[in-house]
């Protein structure tokens, strides 16, 4: 069936995708700087998660991986604040100029995922973006207009991130990290 409703051997098409502009208004996707906006699925694919996710994504210095769920991750490495053993976390991630921003939603559970705790003891970590491996310096963003700034950018790369905020009554931490 086409989008008139009339009968056709051809597949249904789905609509295209609009971005909003100010006030509400739909540019239509028209080209120029305002093109269809790709969202992150409503569905998140698990196929791709925890240890496997690491395990592919070092194994093909991020041919798989790098994009889960049509946005990029890294590999954050964090020593353990208890044991000292390293930890590795796929993460989503957005930058900040050379920074690299990750958020600290764990889904909107009660408490900081681990990674974050870890980095109170030691803020020192490892990434690898793609096939690149580096050291970086990690720090919680400032509350007020760097906060705010960089929770807009990162909800434009994941959306769900204000939804995680609505279930928790925590501060969902967002961390800048430096390379070193």
């Amino acid at each position: 069936m086409t989008l008139s409703g009339s009968a056709s051997s051809s597949p249904q098409r789905s609509p295209p995708r609009f971005c909003r502009l100010r006030g509400g208004e739909r540019c239509g996707g028209g080209g120029g700087a305002c093109r269809p906006r790709r969202y992150p699925p409503l569905v998140i694919d698990r196929s791709l998660y925890g240890r496997e996710h690491v395990r592919r994504y070092r194994d093909t210095d991020g041919e798989v991986g790098y994009i889960w769920n049509v946005v990029p991750t890294l590999l954050l490495t964090t020593k353990g604040r208890r044991t000292s053993e390293p930890t590795t976390t796929p993460l989503i991630f957005g930058r900040d100029g050379d920074d690299y921003v990750i958020v600290a939603s764990q889904g909107g559970a009660p408490e900081h995922p681990g990674w974050y705790r870890n980095l109170s003891k030691e803020p020192e970590v490892e990434l690898q973006v793609k096939g690149d491996r580096f050291r970086g310096r990690a720090r919680t963003a400032a509350s007020g207009e760097e906060r705010e700034r960089l929770w807009r950018r990162m909800g434009e790369i994941w959306p769900h991130y204000d939804t995680y905020a609505t279930r928790t009554d925590r501060e969902i931490p967002l961390v800048v990290v430096e390379r070193l």
